[in-house]
């Protein structure tokens, strides 16, 4: 396992010149680094693959960003906008070396309503439908794409292991793979650690957050059995701190940060990082 940080801690939107950060990162002890593209346009691939390389970084996985106009269950538009958007991502990640394009790949973030059986069942077969083109195309092009189940104040759609277990059978493509992440699981899983056996060799990335999207292991959350679990499961994956602050203002309001919750961010990745060695050196 390696461990690495997502850049929204520090910025939105990552752009060329945040490549700034990454001899920070490094400086930290940092492995990794995950990158939330919220526009193609906002980077040269070239040009950030070149910087994470020269500062001893590898760029671990890349962020989609499900903004407005870009849903896989929305209007015939936004499914094509969606896709199209997350194609271009994985383009962009054969050029940065990047092996993984993770997040909610199904929904915009934000449409969370009650759904009538028959509705969801259409959204549901269009999801599939969008998934399986989208996976042909990472595997094409020797990628991963891993699909994280949000929480229910953020999609009413797949909040669970189990849903998104459902969502990969359903596609049944090698290319599709699990993303879980402790703060979201804190919410919507009766035991993390079960989710995450279950999971078992599905389980592509995963996101250490504290249950307060603070730092991971400054919480409330038992880490001993979520550790135990990754373990037990032989997740060689990497193991990222996805925290927000309200330094980060579009992050902040996007995410309902409304007051601080660590002193610093740079508190929030260092005393982060570090227990997460304490934690998985056990």
């Amino acid at each position: 396992m390696r461990f690495g940080i997502n850049s929204f801690l520090f910025t939105s939107p990552f752009t060329t010149a945040s490549v700034s950060l990454f001899p920070k990162f490094k400086a930290w002890g940092f492995e990794t680094v995950e990158i939330p593209v919220e526009d193609p346009s906002h980077i040269d691939p070239v040009v950030v693959g070149k910087a994470a390389k020269d500062a001893g970084l590898a760029i671990g996985s890349v962020c989609a960003c499900m903004g407005p106009g870009r849903d896989p269950r929305g209007t015939p538009e936004e499914q094509a906008v969606g896709l199209g958007y997350m194609k271009a991502l994985i383009d962009q990640m054969v050029l940065l070396d990047c092996p993984r394009l993770i997040g909610p790949v199904y929904s915009v973030v934000g449409r969370a309503d009650a759904v009538e059986p028959e509705d969801y069942k259409q959204q549901w077969a269009d999801v599939v439908k969008n998934l399986k083109e989208l996976a042909a195309y990472a595997e094409a092009r020797g990628k991963l794409v891993c699909l994280e189940p949000l929480n229910r104040f953020e999609t009413d759609f797949i909040n669970t292991t189990d849903q998104g277990l459902a969502m990969l059978e359903a596609v049944g493509s090698p290319a599709l793979k699990l993303h879980l992440d402790t703060f979201h699981m804190n919410i919507e899983e009766k035991n993390q650690a079960k989710a995450i056996l279950k999971a078992g060799a599905h389980l592509g990335h995963f996101h250490a957050c504290g249950t307060d999207r603070g730092t991971p292991g400054n919480d409330s959350l038992d880490w001993a059995p979520i550790v135990a679990a990754l373990k037990a499961i032989h997740y060689t994956g990497d193991v990222v701190i996805e925290s927000f602050t309200t330094d980060v203002k579009v992050i902040a309001r996007a995410a309902a940060i409304w007051r601080r919750i660590e002193p610093t961010t740079e508190e929030i990745a260092v005393k982060g990082l570090a227990n997460l060695h304490r934690l998985f050196a056990v």
